[in-house]
């Protein structure tokens, strides 16, 4: 029973670190002179990927916008 446990923890921990480093493209959209404009942000990883999908990209101006991130 415990070499299953063990096998099975030391399995979830070989699948975490194969998460890490893990890239995606980033953008946002915004109106821009009344058109809905989409903002490349270029390719994110690891910790600066999560906080844009978690707190999204704020501008100079305050203004906070959701950012979407899609793998290659």
């Amino acid at each position: 029973m415990n070499t299953k446990i063990l096998i099975v923890g030391i399995g979830l921990l070989l699948l975490g670190a194969c998460k890490k480093n893990e890239c995606h493209e980033c953008h946002y959209e915004k109106m821009v002179n009344g058109v809905e404009t989409e903002i490349e942000l270029g390719e994110k990883c690891d910790e600066e990927l999560e906080n844009l999908e978690k707190d999204g990209f704020k501008e100079s101006d305050g203004t906070t916008y959701e950012v979407h991130c899609h793998g290659h």
